[in-house]
């Protein structure tokens, strides 16, 4: 039996980046020594044991053949004569396919120590055109390791295109999507998984509101990078630079989705895109399954964007509307959060990118302006007319916001 440290752990180890967890895969090993050694059994498709102590994972070495479209149409073979060369084979990407020994050797039979030095995402061989997974995987690493300097290789993102092209990405099911596209968006460059994925002609596919937003254009004055999107991406990585949230990232790539249904004639106007991106949020959340949360504040975000970078200008009617509308009161966190997208929106544009967003700190004040009312004793003064009464509390309350705030 002989234990190797595999993939993320050996590749980090090389770049000298931190180690988030380990995997490892045994080699000439069965089932029942694995057991007998005190490891427990979870795998459902092939054999994969919890350490004793440690609990971590340690898979037993295997081959793979695929058996029918997409990413579940796979046969795996385990046994104790499944060579680490042979496990390795299987995987996605060069910089993901090497091994460490218990003496601190790197097994690297398919050159990802020299896809590391120069910096390229590369598949490992053939196998990997028949897992549509990978395209979004590697999408996803290109969202990581961009910031680091690393590309795309052009002979992989041809494999990536000719899968497309044979229709491998059909036949991929909701929740995988979205959970690679989740992780994407959470690294530090999420705007180069879209691209990656645009470049393969998979995002037509997977996401085609997204996809619809390049090539559409802007007022040059408010946007001085003009195509939608060029600034959506920009938008989106302004997201990541921050730190925001994951419900942050969705609302900041799905917030201008109806730019990309504007009729030609209106161009580079958008009248009405808020509701129309709405729409299409909703269509798209719907179609891959995304969580409630991302999907409340991103269709909150499309809606009131427009009227949140307006918000200096605003009278006290339409103040509260846009407050209630945001369902500031009763979720202030969750407005919050509104306001960060809203700030990523204005940031997301050439030439604005450290350009101050007074709008979210005013309307933090006005949100605490109406927490400050005393609703109780409101509706305990007009029981027969409480709707009315706090209506006309808060407006009244905004409306001395406003006064005092142009004062200062």
């Amino acid at each position: 039996m002989k234990i190797y440290t595999v993939g993320g752990a050996v590749r980090d180890e090389l770049l000298n980046l931190p180690i988030v967890d380990r995997d490892y895969v045994v080699v000439g090993a069965t089932p029942h020594e694995m057991i007998e050694a005190g490891y427990r059994p979870v795998g459902a498709d092939f054999p994969v044991f919890l350490h004793p102590v440690t609990h971590e994972e340690y898979a037993l070495a295997r081959t793979e053949r695929k058996t029918a479209p997409g990413y579940k149409g796979f046969v795996f073979h385990a046994a104790p004569t499944v060579t680490i060369e042979e496990d390795l084979l299987r995987r996605d990407l060069t910089i993901n396919a090497m091994a460490k020994d218990a003496h601190g050797t790197i097994i690297d039979p398919y050159g990802g120590r020299a896809d590391i030095h120069h910096k390229l995402l590369r598949h490992v061989g053939e196998a990997f055109r028949e897992d549509p997974v990978r395209i979004l995987r590697t999408a996803r690493f290109a969202a990581r390791f961009t910031p680091l300097g690393f590309t795309l290789a052009p002979e992989t993102l041809e494999l990536m295109r000719e899968m497309v092209a044979a229709g491998e990405v059909d036949a991929l099911v909701s929740e995988r999507v979205w959970q690679e596209i989740a992780r994407g968006l959470m690294e530090d460059k999420p705007s180069a998984m879209f691209n990656v994925l645009r470049e393969a002609n998979a995002l037509l596919k997977l996401m085609p509101e997204i996809d619809k937003l390049w090539g559409v254009p802007q007022s040059k004055n408010s946007h001085p990078e003009i195509d939608t999107g060029v600034h959506v991406m920009m938008v989106l990585d302004v997201s990541a630079q921050t730190k925001m949230s994951l419900s942050v990232r969705f609302a900041a790539l799905t917030h201008d989705l109806g730019k990309g249904v504007t009729p030609t004639q209106y161009l580079p106007r958008h009248p009405g895109h808020e509701e129309k991106s709405v729409a299409l949020i909703e269509a798209l959340s719907a179609r891959l399954k995304v969580p409630m949360e991302c999907r409340e504040l991103a269709i909150t975000v499309a809606r009131w964007h427009g009227q949140i970078h307006s918000a200096l200008t605003l009278n006290a009617e339409k103040l509260l509307a846009l407050l209630d509308g945001g369902d500031a009161l009763r979720r202030p966190q969750r407005f919050t959060d509104v306001l960060d997208a809203c700030a990523c929106d204005h940031h997301g544009r050439l030439g604005y990118e450290s350009s101050p967003y007074p709008q979210k700190p005013y309307l933090l004040r006005a949100l605490s302006a109406l927490q400050a009312i005393d609703f109780g004793a409101v509706a305990k003064a007009h029981p027969q007319t409480v709707a009315d009464a706090m209506a006309s509390t808060k407006f009244y309350a905004l409306q001395t916001f406003i006064e005092e705030e142009n004062k200062t």
